[in-house]
This record gives C-alpha cells, structure tokens and sequence, in this order.
C-alpha cells in the first residue's frame, strides 16, 4: 500500500469515526424504549397507532415497545414502578401525581378534550345524576380518566365515589360484552365503543365530551385528555430521546388533521374495526374534533382539570400544586419549529 492511498484511508476512517461522534450527539440517548399505554385500540390514543403504524418513530431513531394495559391507571403504575420510560396518559395523572410528591409532567398534548361520554344502559331508569346512586358502572379501569370523569360527575350531584360500584371493563370487545350481557348498568367509556353501542340501540348517552360544546357544559371550559408524560429526570438525562418522543406524536397530531376517516381505518390494524369499518369511520369522524391542534395545553384547561379533582378526591382540596409544573412545553415548541 503506498503512503498516497493509505493517507486516503485514513482520511476516510476519521470522517467515519467523526460522523459516528456526531451522531452520538444528536440521535437519541436510549433508542429503546418502553411506552405504556391503557387501551392502546381506543380512539383517545389514536395518535400513538398513527406514530406506530406510519413509522413515525423510527424515523425519529428509536425502537418503541409498547405495553398496552387494561387502564391509564396501570400505565402510570408501571411508569412509578419503572418497568416503561414514557406514557400516553390523561393529564390530570400529572396533577395527581405532584400533589404527591412525584414530579411527572405531559411533554405533550395529544386529546384537547376527553372524548369520553357516559350511557346508561338500555331499559335502566334514569332522570338525572342522582340515579346513579348504587349502580354497577363500567369504566376501562379503576382510577382511570373514564373512573375520574365518573366520580366528577356524582360529586357535582352531592353524591360520593362510593356511591357507585366501578366496574373495571377494558377496552373494546370486553366493555361491549359487559354491556350486552348486563354485567354493569352504566358505562363511561371511549370511542371506538361508544358508537358502537349506540348504533345497536343498547345504551343513551347522558353525558357527552367527545365535543368541545359537551365538554365545556360539563367542565365549564376546556380539558385536556391524553398527553405524553413521563417523570422529569427522564426528561432532563435524555433531552434528545424525549424530543424524538414528541416529535414522532406530533407527526401523528400533524397527519390527523387532514386524515379522512378512510385514511385512519386503511392505517389502523384490522382488529381495532372490530369487524364493521363503516361504523369505525363514524367513531373516527366523531372523535377527530378531540385530537390536540397545537400539542399545547392552555392555561384554563390545566386549572379546569386541578378544579375537577379538587370537586370529588379529599386529598386534592388542601394540597399545593404548581400547575407549570405538570406541562414541559420546551419539547412540543421545539416539535412545532421542525415538524411541518
């Protein structure tokens, strides 16, 4: 080899070698991750599939496994005890969560109101609140969104969470059955069930936020549902892995807002139709209204959600939460500067 084309090789394995440095620094700390996620098929978290399905994710270099739950409340379970790094959850986790000490916060905004409704089944008597009083009520787990929205509801009628018996019931196929097979008399639930309970005449909704009009005649102004949250150290020692995050779910939010709902059912896996596409298009035409515009949460919708918890948790009324700390924003801003 002559000192020519050595000199060459050389020249070569240091461009290599200062490429793979650079790469280190910019791609993300720990490209494989563990996202979890309470019902993964429901519509709330259509914006995590979409970044699955359409490879948002590993265009942004990471390997996301997803866990999917029986309920939010065990993803942020799973997120405290360690076994995920990140979580698409409802915010008012966030809030909970720092009433107790544990600095958790949304990086991102995926649903700009909750998208869940209340039915009461078919045949049971009910004239208002009050009548929910000693019911058995289906809800995707205990302690999740679908529980809490539940228990806001009793409480502005004077009644008690203990005043219903909560049902924990899933998602899809498994909370259709407990409905049709009487096991619950109530239900508070997301969409793809919804639609499909009212279509087959099983249930009247009574309460309805997959609008932002229902949403505001219930809360009395706006309220964030899911967000991207994870716990502020994860943040701070994986700056670039969190932002690959939030870009991925940002091209999703992206996406939705000039998706039909043929183009959500043509993306979505086959089992989340649950066997009739036209009337999961109608789910998704009802829901896409809900997903987040701008991946921020406004200020009236943090305040709306803490006021909501204060209304029916007894831990929630003395204690001291700094609102700005449960939304990092930095990671959504930066999202929007380069996701076009």
């Amino acid at each position: 080899m002559t000192s020519k084309m050595f000199g060459r090789l050389l020249v070569a394995a240091s461009v290599a070698v200062l490429a793979f440095a650079a790469q280190a620094q910019t791609g993300p700390e720990k490209p494989n991750i563990k996202l979890g996620v309470g019902g993964k098929a429901l519509l709330y978290y259509l914006p995590l599939t979409i970044a699955e399905q359409k490879g948002f994710f590993k265009d942004e270099g990471l390997n996301v496994e997803i866990q999917d739950f029986a309920g939010g409340s065990r993803s942020l379970q799973a997120l405290v005890g360690g076994s995920v790094d990140v979580v698409t959850g409802a915010y008012e986790h966030t809030i909970r969560m720092q009433a107790k000490g544990q600095d958790i916060r949304a990086v991102l905004e995926l649903g700009r109101f909750p998208g869940i409704a209340v039915a009461v089944k078919k045949g049971v008597k009910w004239d208002g609140p009050a009548d929910f009083k000693g019911m058995k009520i289906g809800v995707t787990a205990p302690g999740s969104s679908t529980n809490m929205l539940m228990n806001f509801i009793m409480a502005k009628s004077g009644l008690a969470p203990s005043d219903a018996a909560y049902i924990g019931i899933g998602s899809a196929q498994s909370a259709l059955a407990a409905i049709q097979k009487g096991e619950i008399q109530a239900i508070s639930h997301l969409e793809p069930v919804l639609s499909f309970l009212e279509r087959s005449g099983d249930v009247r909704i009574v309460y309805d936020t997959r609008t932002e009009e229902g949403t505001r005649a219930l809360f009395g102004g706006s309220n964030p549902a899911a967000v991207v949250y994870l716990k502020a150290d994860f943040a701070e020692k994986s700056p670039r892995t969190t932002q690959a995050v939030v870009n991925a779910l940002y091209k999703a939010l992206v996406w939705l807002k000039t998706a039909s709902p043929a183009d959500v059912a043509a993306t979505v896996p086959e089992q989340y139709l649950l066997g009739d596409k036209e009337l999961y298009m109608l789910a998704v035409k009802n829901s896409l209204p809900s997903y987040s515009q701008t991946g921020l949460i406004p200020r009236e919708g943090m305040q709306s959600t803490l006021d909501m918890l204060v209304k029916f948790d007894p831990e929630m009324k003395d204690a001291k939460v700094d609102l700005g700390q449960t939304f990092d924003d930095r990671f959504a801003k930066k999202a929007a500067g380069a996701v076009k």
